[in-house]
């Protein structure tokens, strides 16, 4: 008797080289929870970001995303970019530490009834110290001010392994999963190499 051994097992999927692939794992909440508000600790704000300043944006962005492969407003190009930070249904704000800019949030209502909590992220430095709690309380303060019905989030498996407890800590329940293949920015330049070490990075000519 011969056994069945495929070259895919069952239920697996190729990714190309020069790809990565993800989990993620989509996040809501219906209803804004009864909790206190959090304070931000002395010193530090919460301020809108000035959104004609692509670099800095990307500068931030790179900081606080890089080892966890955030690259989704890397690859825009300045129009793409500048269209999105412009539009009146975009909140982003940038967290500061008297004069270092430590953290940034972003809130998109662009869908009617709806608001996505898009990037919510702290520089390495700034984590471990509780101003994760009172940017959540922040945001979902900021997002639950609109006429909404639902603040959604997805977290993925490049993330902290923090992020997706914390999420549902904060009120969040999952919904659905859903798979991302991307071509690894750190292959295409937007990333550095050496950025994310955790995950593996297999490019086209291996």
């Amino acid at each position: 008797m011969t056994s069945f051994n495929p070259a895919t097992p069952l239920g697996y999927s190729d990714v190309p080289p020069g790809h990565v692939a993800s989990v993620v794992t989509c996040l809501e909440m219906r209803a804004k929870p009864d909790a206190p508000a959090v304070r931000l600790p002395e010193g530090v704000t919460i301020v809108p970001m000035n959104r004609t300043d692509l670099n800095a944006y990307r500068v931030l962005f790179r900081k606080i995303g890089a080892d966890w492969l955030w690259y989704s407003r890397l690859i825009m190009t300045d129009a793409e970019l500048a269209m999105t930070l412009s539009d009146p249904g975009v909140e982003a704000f940038v967290i500061r530490d008297e004069n270092d800019n430590i953290g940034l949030l972003e809130l998109d209502f662009r869908k009617p009834g709806s608001c996505e909590l898009v990037f919510l992220g702290l520089v390495a430095g700034a984590t471990g110290k509780g101003l994760g709690r009172a940017l959540m309380s922040f945001a979902i303060e900021r997002a639950w001010s609109r006429p909404i019905e639902r603040l959604w989030v997805h977290t993925c498996t490049f993330d902290s392994p923090a992020a997706l407890p914390f999420y549902v800590r904060s009120g969040f329940t999952p919904f659905a999963f859903k798979v991302e293949v991307q071509p690894d920015p750190r292959l295409t330049g937007h990333l550095a190499l050496g950025a994310a070490p955790q995950v593996p990075m297999i490019s086209a000519n291996q």
